[in-house]
């Protein structure tokens, strides 16, 4: 699989690839833990390519990192929607207890944010994280 990197490992903006540009989307109160992006030529239930989170160090925005096999995914809805991430390794493992605690954060972020500025209310969650079997 191909994993476009969109928002480098410890960012607090959280950017999209439009065509061959990164525009900043959100500012987040807490930085990222890990690498996100998505995984070119595939599509979501959210109708975007689909989510990837990389682990291990810092890579630059616009890596294009070729993996075979995610480790996991985790489970999530944004917007009303099922926007879940899958989880590739380059190295470093994660914290379930870290993982969990970023996303709950993350998760009343965006619902705060979606109040705010769009003046609605929108179901946003963590569902946990799903672990694959290592083959």
């Amino acid at each position: 699989m191909k994993i476009r990197i969109e928002t480098p490992k410890f960012s607090f903006f959280k950017y999209q690839k439009v065509d061959d540009e990164y525009k900043r989307v959100l500012f987040s109160p807490i930085p990222t833990i890990f690498n996100y992006g998505f995984i070119e030529e595939t599509m979501g239930d959210d109708g975007m390519e689909e989510d990837a989170i990389v682990l291990g160090p810092r890579l630059p925005q616009g890596t294009l990192v070729k993996l075979t096999n995610a480790g996991g995914v985790v489970r999530f809805v944004d917007d009303s929607v099922q926007d879940d991430k899958k989880v590739f390794y380059l190295g470093d493992r994660y914290s379930e207890k870290l993982f969990g605690l970023y996303f709950r954060m993350y998760a009343l972020f965006k619902r705060f944010r979606y109040m705010v500025h769009e003046r609605r209310l929108a179901e946003c969650r963590f569902e946990g994280i799903e672990l694959f079997e290592e083959k």
